[in-house]
């Protein structure tokens, strides 16, 4: 069994400058955006597909749902695995799952067996999201770490918005499954890339030995050190404040302030590009010349201010034009927040860099799953109940970032230039 993971181990395969490759870049940033394409892209099909398979709207909600659980679990399973057994290998194995349960999708013959696929799909489709994010820790560190996420960012932030787009256009030529059959394709592709463009970037004599019970042991290691529960609880709170957003927005706009689906389509458009905008400036332009505490501190700033303002903005009737600021500012903080927890907690990992990976993403998914649950517990004519949820979570996280971290304390920054 491998001791705890040391944080100051060294990258596996650290490129030449700060520079990666673009075709590496194209192919991280797509499985970092393989959650959101596989839950949204279907979703302007839900009224064909509950019409085609003789089912309820619930049942056919139920396959978000199911996706979503098995993205969080997966991710549980795939990231030790990585750790003991290299990158590449569970990286090909799950992506090639990620095609067949997909292909399953679409020629599910009800939506039971719909809702089964869903499952597989969402737990295979895991492995590219927590491998990923191990890999770029297996590559680089501290503050070339930081920017590589900062960059992904550029990628992954898009896919919620372009997925509905596309799946709608799809539908305009074909029925809900041809939806499922271009999202095998672009499993494909991914499948593709896995084998040719992304290295196997852990070499033996860095794998953590004893296999999956080892790997569980040093993630034990890990959730015991307050550095690390910090960073992870801290941007998954974060993330679930704004997931509040992604979740509730659409119901409140449009009941609320009689957004058209268009405009709210512009709305959530303008703020995904905010989100990946702030990234790279978080990236290129505030960490390295500032501690990473602060710029942590000055998102999770913006992000409860922001909350606190939309719950001002709802109970004092203020027009559409500040809503949309607020929301702006919540959204813009995650460039700042998810990049600096992400790097700081994978710094901690050491060896476990694959299951510290699943810590992250599960927590992420976890918190970001139960968020909607809370957004609808009130009535949807008002951005009250969704206010009050996301400045809930957004002080829970500045709670999880002075408690476990103490950012008061001058500690040595792995982040700033030297």
């Amino acid at each position: 069994m491998t001791s705890p993971p040391s944080p100051s181990a060294p990258p596996a395969a650290p490129p030449a400058g700060d520079r990666p490759r673009l075709a590496l870049i194209l192919a991280l940033g797509s499985l970092s955006a393989l959650g959101p394409l596989s839950m949204d892209l279907y979703l302007p099909g839900f009224p064909q597909i509950a019409e085609r398979l003789d089912t309820s709207g619930g049942l056919v909600q139920l396959t978000l749902t199911t996706c979503l659980i098995g993205l969080a679990a997966g991710q549980l399973v795939a990231g030790p695995l990585s750790d003991a057994f290299g990158r590449k290998r569970p990286l090909v194995i799950g992506m090639t799952a990620y095609l067949l349960a997909t292909l399953a999708c679409a020629l599910a013959p009800s939506v039971e067996a719909l809702i089964g696929a869903r499952l597989v799909q969402g737990l295979a489709g895991a492995a590219g999201l927590v491998i990923a994010r191990a890999i770029v820790r297996d590559m680089f560190q501290g503050l070339a770490a930081a920017r590589f996420f900062s960059t992904l960012m550029l990628v992954s932030a898009l896919a919620p918005v372009i997925a509905p787009v596309l799946g709608g256009v799809i539908l305009e030529f074909t029925v809900w499954r041809g939806v499922f059959v271009v999202l095998a394709a672009f499993g494909a592709v991914m499948l593709a890339g896995c084998v040719l463009v992304i290295p196997e970037t852990l070499p033996r004599d860095r794998r953590v030995t004893g296999g999956l019970g080892a790997s569980l042991h040093a993630g034990w290691a890990l959730l015991r050190r307050p550095a690390f529960t910090g960073y992870m609880l801290t941007g998954a709170l974060g993330f679930a404040a704004v997931f509040c957003y992604i979740g509730g927005s659409s119901l409140v706009l449009q009941d609320a302030y009689g957004v058209s689906p268009t405009t709210f389509s512009l709305l959530f458009g303008l703020n995904a590009i905010g989100l990946a905008v702030a990234g790279q400036i978080n990236g290129k332009l505030l960490l390295g010349r500032f501690r990473a505490h602060t710029v942590l501190g000055g998102g999770l700033t913006a992000l409860t201010l922001s909350a606190a303002g939309l719950i001002a903005a709802s109970q004092t009737g203020a027009p559409l034009p500040w809503v949309a600021a607020l929301l702006f500012c919540c959204t813009s903080s995650m460039g700042l927040i998810l990049p600096t927890t992400t790097t700081l907690a994978l710094d901690r990992a050491g060896t476990a860099a694959g299951t510290a990976s699943a810590f992250l993403g599960a927590a992420q998914f976890g918190t970001a799953g139960v968020s909607p649950v809370l957004t609808g517990l009130g009535d949807t004519s008002s951005a009250l109940p969704m206010s009050l949820a996301m400045l809930a979570l957004s002080l829970l996280a500045h709670l999880a970032f002075l408690s476990f971290l103490r950012p008061w304390r001058r500690l040595p920054d792995p982040l700033l230039a030297r």
